[in-house]
């Protein structure tokens, strides 16, 4: 059921999923929010890197170590040890799992291995955002009346209604809809410095067949991973923005990035989700 902006400004617990691209300013909103003390800060990826994909991670270094016999030799003599320090700010450990598909030689993921982790997030992803009504309890108890849910931009490559659902009982879904210069500003950062990201399968397949035809190749192998990942991003944009709009529809509501950029305060974001729900 669709809330009016006089319901929400009146529930004395104010709970809210953020979804969008990354680099919209989900985190920005959060944070604004978030400078009272009284909001818990959920962030998606962080529990992704933190719980779900921990172990494999952890597995994928150690067997990078291993490959070189010294670092193979300190870790059989328990010299050092291998962790996982991921934070808010730094998610470096989750991205370099993920990788980039293509040529080996260059940093890239054959294409069995890219699907596999894949996979794996998007698992991951699916239970963290499952986890959102027990840190909602976590964060009660811990004197926290307002909780907001920094979910990963991949959200919306979910495709499944029972998150969604359960993510629309729990809170209220804001899609932060970028703006035309949001978007170029987004794609000129991944041309400068392209990094992992998740696709959802169907996609990945068609955009494969077709970046590999562009460029006369027969293999995923001989993929330069940089130039893929350049190449895909304003694909992936294109790609995102009616499933988050079909999302904001059906379980939310949406508010433009522009505007957001121009909140200076807390009590400024609420007065553009009041317009929102208006």
């Amino acid at each position: 059921m669709k809330l009016s902006a006089e319901q929400f400004r009146q529930m004395p617990e104010k709970r809210l999923t953020l979804l969008g691209m990354s680099g919209v300013g989900k985190t920005h909103l959060a944070k604004l929010l978030c400078a009272d003390d009284k909001w818990f800060h959920y962030s998606g990826d962080y529990r992704i890197g933190a719980k779900y994909l921990n172990e494999a991670i952890l597995d994928n270094i150690t067997g990078r170590a291993k490959k070189d016999p010294w670092l193979d030799k300190l870790l059989k003599d328990k010299s050092i040890s291998i962790s996982n320090h991921i934070t808010f700010d730094n998610l470096s450990s989750v991205s370099a799992f993920l990788g980039k598909v293509g040529n080996p030689d260059l940093g890239g993921l054959p294409f069995e291995e890219f699907v596999y982790r894949q996979g794996l997030h998007k698992e991951a992803e699916s239970r963290a955002m499952l986890d959102v009504p027990s840190f909602i309890s976590r964060a009660k108890k811990s004197g926290s009346t307002n909780f907001i849910n920094d979910a990963g931009g991949s959200l919306c490559e979910i495709d499944d209604d029972n998150v969604y659902q359960v993510l629309a009982e729990n809170t209220i879904i804001i899609y932060i809809r970028a703006s035309k210069a949001n978007e170029e500003t987004l794609t000129k950062r991944a041309l400068s410095r392209p990094k992992p990201l998740y696709y959802q399968a169907q996609f990945l397949q068609e955009q494969l067949k077709i970046y590999l035809k562009e460029r006369g190749m027969i293999y995923v192998a001989q993929i330069a991973p940089d130039d893929f990942v350049r190449w895909i991003f304003p694909r992936l944009i294109e790609h995102r923005k009616p499933k988050y709009a079909e999302i904001a529809t059906k379980y939310g509501y949406t508010i433009d990035s522009e505007s957001l950029y121009s909140c200076k305060n807390s009590e400024q974001v609420f007065e553009l989700i009041y317009e929102s729900l208006e």
